[in-house]
């Protein structure tokens, strides 16, 4: 087996890696379970002993908003591409700004408060759910923009 032909095989994969999608109906399917697991999480909060369902439902949650991310428009072409991956690049570099800048915020607004305030990062969670959110707000943004 030649070098080149692994070579090939590899970006072929990365090229078909790259143009994966969900079809259409995936986006109504993930927006029904994010709002569905956002309005469980908040009624979590009324029921007692409930804290393990918190991770089960944050999971759940990520997995609705993944599912629309990664579903086609109705009418997907260059231009729409185009601009979901502009919007994944600025939701990446968003969020590497927020998980480096808010931990020192929260420290410092939380000294105003507490002298004995620790500096704490934050969870996985917080920042997958902050890079979806900031991906389908800036998609839709410009879709609505370019319009």
């Amino acid at each position: 087996m030649s070098k080149q032909s692994i070579c090939e095989r590899e970006r072929s994969y990365l090229e078909k890696m790259n143009k994966f999608q969900l079809s259409n109906q995936f986006k109504k399917i993930g927006i029904f379970i994010a709002i569905g697991t956002f309005v469980l999480l908040i009624g979590r909060k009324y029921v007692e002993n409930s804290e393990w369902t918190r991770p089960i439902l944050q999971g759940i949650l990520l997995v609705g908003l993944l599912l629309t991310s990664l579903a086609k428009d109705k009418e997907e072409d260059e231009f729409i591409d185009s601009l979901r991956s502009q919007s994944y690049r600025i939701a990446f570099i968003l969020v590497i700004l927020y998980a480096l800048i808010q931990p020192f915020i929260n420290y410092s607004v939380g000294l105003l408060f507490d002298a004995e305030e620790k500096l704490e990062g934050f969870n996985y969670f917080q920042v997958l759910f902050y890079m979806l959110i900031v991906q389908l707000m800036v998609f839709w943004q410009l879709k609505r923009l370019n319009k």
